[in-house]
This record gives C-alpha cells, sequence and structure tokens, in this order.
C-alpha cells in the first residue's frame, strides 16, 4: 500500500533511541554464508525491505532462510542455481556482491547488472577485474555477468585503485575459497568490511589487514558455520541526533561506539553541537540555531558519503553560508530540488553545493529518491514551519528500522497514512 509520511515542523526533539544493527554491514555478511554448506546464524539483523530482498535471493539459489526478532538462520547446504535474477537485482544494487561467493562455492555465477538507488554511474568494473585476476573467466550477455572458474579460484596480488566498498567485498569473499594466497591492495577500510571479514574469520578463513588498506588472504578449502551480531549503523546513528540537532533538543543514541562516528560527531560540533561520548552510546545537544560549515565527503576514515543529504538539510537553516564538496559520487545531489521546495537556498556547481541558510523554512509536499535523500527530507520537515508530505516511503523502508516509531519516541509528531487518506496541503503566495 502507498503511503505518506507526514511530519509537522517547530516541536523540539528530546529523548534516547537504540540503533539497528547496520543494513551496510548485514548485506554481505548474508551474502557469505552462501561460501559454507554449514548453518549460519546472525543476529541484530534490522527489518528492512532490503534484507527481505536479499533473503528471497538466498532462498532463490538453494538457501533455508528463518527470520524472527532480528535473528536470521541460513542453511545452504546445496546450491540449487546459480543465476541471480534481473527481478531481484534491479532492486538492490548490494545483490551484486553474490557474485563472489557465488562464484567460490559453484564455480560458476550468472548475476544481472545491479539497480538499487540511483546515484552516480557506480560501475561494476573493479569487481569484476578483481575476479578476473582471481582466474575468473568473465562474459557479458545480455545484462548479465556471466563468470565460470571451472579449476576454482586461484590467489593473486590486485590493486582496486579505487577503495570501493563494494568491490572489496566480492573480491574479499571470493578469495577466501581460492587456491594460495591473495593480496589486495587499495582496499576499503570501512567498519562494514572489518565487520566481513570478522565472520568470514570465525566461519575458519585466513585473513589479515582489514580495517588497513592492504588485505592478506590465505584460501582454504570449505568454511564452516558461524553466528555472528551485527553491528550497529552508523548512519543511522547520525541520523537520529541530527533530529536534535536541528530542533535545538537533545538526543542520545545507544548501541554503537562513539568511535565509529568521529566524523560525524567532529561536524555536529562544528555545527555548534553539544557532543557528549561515552562507551557505547553519544548524546548530542542542539543549539538554538546552527552556525554554517564547509565539510567533503571521502572514503573511511573521511566522513561518509551517506550522511551528506543530511547535514545538507541541516544547513539549510544554518546561520550562514556553507559549501559542501561531493567526493565519492558524480552526481549525489539530487536531493536538491526537493530541498529547494522548502525555500533552502542552494546552488549547484559540479561536485560543489553552496548553502545560504535560511531564517524561515515552509513546508511542501515532496518525494524522496534515495534512502538517505529520504530521511533528509524528514529532517527539512522537522525544521519547517507546518506540515510536510514525504511520498516515494519505500526508500526510508529499505534503510530505516522503524523510523516513525523511534521519531515519536523523541516526540516528533510524525504518522504515516495510506496515499489515498492524503489531504494534500496546498500552499499559495
Amino acid at each position: 500500500m502507498l503511503e505518506v509520511l507526514c511530519v509537522t515542523g517547530g516541536r523540539t526533539l528530546e529523548g534516547r533511541v537504540r540503533v539497528a544493527g547496520a543494513k551496510n554491514a548485514a548485506l554481505p555478511l548474508l551474502f557469505a554464508t552462501l561460501l559454507s554448506d554449514q548453518p549460519c546464524v546472525l543476529e541484530n539483523v534490522p527489518d528492512l525491505e532490503d534484507i527481505a530482498v536479499t533473503l528471497r535471493l538466498l532462498r532463490s539459489l538453494g538457501a533455508q532462510t528463518e527470520y524472527k526478532s532480528n535473528r536470521v538462520e541460513i542453511r545452504t547446504e546445496t546450491i540449487r542455481g546459480t543465476l541471480a535474477p534481473y527481478g531481484l537485482v534491479k532492486a538492490l544494487r548490494a545483490s551484486f556482491w553474490v557474485l563472489g561467493p557465488l562464484l567460490a562455492r559453484a564455480g560458476e555465477a550468472q548475476v544481472s547488472l545491479p539497480g538499487g538507488d540511483a546515484i552516480g554511474t557506480r560501475p561494476v568494473d573493479l569487481h569484476l577485474q578483481g575476479l578476473a585476476r582471481l582466474g575468473a573467466d568473465i562474459q557479458m550477455k545480455h545484462g548479465v555477468v556471466c563468470a565460470t572458474a571451472p579449476g576454482g579460484l586461484r590467489g593473486a596480488t590486485i590493486d582496486l585503485g579505487f577503495p570501493s566498498v563494494g568491490a572489496t567485498h566480492n573480491i574479499l569473499m571470493a578469495a577466501v575459497l581460492a587456491k594460495g594466497e591473495t593480496v589486495l591492495h587499495g582496499v576499503a577500510r570501512e567498519p562494514e568490511v572489518t565487520e566481513l571479514a570478522s565472520l568470514l574469520t570465525a566461519m575458519g578463513a585466513k585473513i589479515s589487514g582489514a580495517g588497513t588498506d592492504t588485505i592478506q588472504v590465505l584460501g582454504v578449502e570449505s568454511l564452516g558455520g558461524a553466528t555472528h551480531a551485527v553491528l550497529g549503523d552508523r548512519i543511522e546513528a547520525a541520523t537520529y541526533p541530527l533530529t536534535g540537532a536541528v530542533t535545538g533538543g537533545r538526543v542520545q543514541v545507544s548501541g554503537i561506539p562513539a568511535e565509529a562516528l568521529h566524523s560525524s560527531l567532529h561536524l555536529l560540533e562544528n555545527l555548534g553541537c553539544q557532543v557528549h561520548r561515552g562507551e557505547n552510546e553519544v548524546e548530542v545537544v542542539g543549539p538554538n540555531r546552527l552556525r554554517a560549515t564547509d565539510f567533503e565527503t571521502e572514503p573511511y576514515p573521511g566522513l561518509a558519503t551517506d550522511v551528506q543529504p543530511l547535514f545538507m538539510a541541516a544547513l539549510t537553516g544554518a546561520d550562514g553560508r556553507s559549501v559542501v564538496r561531493e567526493n565519492v559520487f558524480e552526481n549525489r545531489f539530487g536531493h536538491v530540488a526537493e530541498y529547494r521546495r522548502f525555500g533552502a537556498r542552494i546552488a549547484i556547481d559540479g561536485r560543489l553545493a553552496t548553502i545560504d541558510g535560511v531564517d524561515l523554512l515552509s513546508a511542501a509536499p515532496v518525494e524522496g529518491g534515495d534512502i538517505r535523500a529520504a530521511a533528509g527530507l524528514v529532517l527539512m520537515g522537522l525544521m519547517a514551519e507546518g506540515v510536510t508530505q514525504v511520498r516515494e516511503l519505500h526508500h526510508l523502508d529499505r534503510g530505516y528500522d522503524g523510523m516513525v516509531e523511534k521519531l515519536k519516541e523523541l516526540g516528533a509528531k510524525v504518522s504515516r497514512i495510506p496515499a489515498f487518506e492524503e489531504k494534500e496541503v496546498v500552499f499559495g503566495c
């Protein structure tokens, strides 16, 4: 059922929420279970549409899955098929990460080119080049990547050239069952990569260097099962403190160590917020008005590109001019047009966005274009005068577990209603 999220602005948000498990960590962990014929259990798995899509894909390949209370048990005793169909892969870009483990386990894989959020070109060349270095024969037919390794994969030295998280995941999962040693240079250093290496190691893989830009893998004959808890979502953990920051409130988030949020917390301090760091929680206190500041996105440990739309939303009401540089994707300002509907003053020049903060934002009917853009629109609605109507909520459902309930816990006036019950607010001059 199509729904609309109604957000009433002007309320100060205060309280405490616990972040869900990280979707971006859970997805590669789910695909990694294909590498073993033994049962694997993942805990703290968020209840999201992207997780549901991934489980459907795993079942199409022969896995038995059981999901209950944020716990997933997966058994893949045999691989029944090696085709990841377009109907599933187009809905979730991360589905392409099935290529490496499927190729390593079954010796072949056919995976449709990916879909997901429309953010930049994000080619899969690095994935394919790395797998080819491991000995895979790769052909492209009718929009499907057809990869085979009838004699098995073999270790190699691979330089990614750019620290792509997805390529690091795919190649790492393939390398753990390759013959001999694989050395990966220039890999992603994100916590989600370290998390994947941790699960693979628990399953019996021999991996060192995760969290640095060079990972060494000594291939093994087979992997066993394991139980693993997914780390807290660092993007969600940046989102809720921002709800307090933009409303002059006080918000605590738990379930994630402060060091995982270093870049976001530093930027919040630059915005004029007070930040209190605990062992497994953080508290952010917003000022009467945020102050303008400049920032740029970078691969980890720099500021994540996923929080750029969120901080840009906050800056639309800040005091002064801010400049944002997007270094990761060449086309991640798609949310700007919707932000302008609130009265935001934003100018775009290539990878640069200049934001002149305004004194008053006005509610508007808007549509989310991707997960973080939709969350940014919620932040805009919390700041704006009036009732904002956010459409295309399937984006939020892909990336935020229980967002409406958590916002209500903080004192926000938000509600999801069926689209056919929506009474559109008409704004005039």
